[in-house]
């Protein structure tokens, strides 16, 4: 059985959970999540706390079980706290800015690439390379990352492009071989 599932998740005092069978929808101050959970889980409401737990011992209703409740928590604390992602521009003349609600990225080729967000999703930019990506799907917040990631990703030799904050490229020596 799985250890992350059997944990109750607690539900803080301004999230409002709506619980129709399958059906979750969670309600909070930074807005509002829908998921339909997969068959095989039994989902219920004790105490202020949301049990998760798996219908029968059949092997893929124990593997959905921690993966719900996981799920359950990310949108617990998406709509109560919200997720965001950072990503920085490296590189001479590669930069970002926000225009109305669109992300509009210079990143070396011959025309600015304009990333339109899904609803929920905001983009800043300061110091025309740092850009965060914020909302509250959690899900949906990495996946607008990893497009404006793949823009341009980070090459091995000189480490120009967009990357995550934090993240280390691992550097190539190039042809004459320095070390």
């Amino acid at each position: 059985m799985s250890r992350i599932g059997k944990q109750p998740i607690p539900i803080p005092e301004k999230v409002a959970v709506t619980l129709d069978g399958l059906n979750v929808t969670v309600k909070g101050p930074k807005g509002e999540l829908h998921r339909m959970l997969p068959e095989g889980i039994s989902i219920r409401e004790v105490e202020n706390n949301i049990i998760v737990s798996p219908t029968t011992n059949k092997r893929i209703s124990r593997e959905r079980h921690g993966l719900c409740r996981s799920l359950v928590a990310n949108m617990i604390e998406g709509v109560s706290q919200g997720y965001t992602r950072r990503l920085e521009i490296v590189g001479v003349g590669s930069r970002a800015q926000v225009k109305g609600k669109n992300l509009l990225v210079s990143a070396g080729y011959s025309h600015p690439i304009e990333v339109v967000p899904p609803a929920g999703i905001t983009f800043s930019v300061s110091n025309n390379t740092n850009v965060t990506v914020s909302g509250a799907d959690k899900e949906l917040v990495g996946n607008e990352a990893a497009k404006i990631r793949s823009i341009r990703p980070p090459e091995p030799y000189k480490g120009k492009g967009i990357k995550y904050e934090g993240e280390r490229i691992l550097r190539k020596a190039g042809k004459s071989g320095k070390k």
